[in-house]
């Protein structure tokens, strides 16, 4: 990701993010959020801010499909436009930058992580403001900050202490970091956030596979983790990490190294038929998770299937 930013892929003018610094809305535009009482204290520097929170009823979410990835479309509504509750989870601190799961500026109480996050924070909003430029934490957050707060929650759990599942946790962010970015790349199109959405992409892959070694390891509980979403509105649980597992693999993965891409297409394949026992007669997990899940097994099978018959 450094590499990809200093090498100038993502460096904009200024007058290109014009559209998230001015409201190009009407004067008094309906309201989608609001400013909590209840303020937020920062445990890494003490500071505290005040949280947005998103408003709900009155017709302003319309929930769409779900998506082969499990994630949630809202389709937009003619009085309020397009809302996104994804960028609503995380909270930033705007004093030092540090970025949580709400719950976790009270939860992570490990001196040495927060020390840590403290000392990297001026690196933390150098590197984010390399790739989601003018970025701001005290305003009616939109899609700019809201990416930028997840990039900066990535950054922030890279320092804290595995007990408190940052791996698993970096998996979630990851993943829906690629789809903010796919939907700022449909706001400001030619800014290459489609580029930036597949390197998140990978870094999904990633942080998932490795949560699950380190479950297997047991370097790390991932599978105690009250919400596993990945999106907002379900929590898929330890069933939903492992056919993400192999979804993001087979979507995104690799594919100079043909033998290593079979070898886990393979292990993806076996994971998801023990887990939800395809190619048997079940109907213990019904639901939207299932019949995804069928559908991959298939592709896996069709792409396994047809490089063996080349090899032949």
């Amino acid at each position: 990701m450094k590499n990809l930013a200093r090498g100038g892929l993502l460096w904009y003018n200024r007058n290109m993010y014009t559209k998230f610094k001015k409201d190009t809305g009407p004067k008094k535009p309906l309201a989608v959020s609001y400013w909590s009482k209840t303020k937020i204290k920062c445990p890494v520097c003490q500071k505290e801010f005040q949280r947005e929170e998103m408003l709900t009823g009155s017709g302003r979410l319309n929930a769409g499909a779900l998506t082969e990835e499990l994630h949630r479309e809202y389709i937009p509504t003619a009085r309020y436009g397009k809302i996104n509750p994804l960028i609503y989870a995380i909270g930033a601190c705007p004093n030092c930058h540090s970025a949580f799961f709400w719950n976790d500026f009270n939860d992570i109480k490990d001196q040495a992580s927060l020390d840590r996050i403290y000392e990297t924070m001026e690196a933390r909003k150098k590197f984010t403001n390399m790739i989601f430029p003018y970025y701001n934490l005290t305003r009616n957050r939109n899609l700019l900050d809201g990416a930028a707060m997840y990039f900066l929650a990535i950054l922030t759990y890279d320092e804290v202490d595995f007990a408190y599942l940052p791996t698993m946790k970096r998996a979630i962010l990851s993943l829906r970091l690629a789809w903010l970015c796919n939907d700022l790349n449909e706001e400001v199109p030619d800014h290459n956030f489609d580029i930036v959405a597949k390197v998140f992409y990978q870094k999904a892959i990633f942080f998932y596979q490795q949560a699950v070694i380190n479950e297997s390891k047991r370097i790390e509980k991932s599978s105690t983790l009250a919400n596993m979403g990945p999106d907002t509105d379900k929590n898929y649980g330890w069933d939903g990490v492992v056919y993400l597992c192999g979804l993001l693999e087979y979507k995104y993965g690799q594919t100079e190294d043909q033998a290593l891409r079979l070898k886990k297409l393979d292990e993806s394949k076996i994971a998801i038929a023990r887990i939800f026992g395809l190619g048997k007669s079940t109907k213990e997990k019904p639901g939207p998770l299932l019949e995804h899940s069928r559908t991959l097994y298939d592709n896996l099978n069709k792409e396994l299937g047809d490089a063996d018959i080349a090899i032949e």
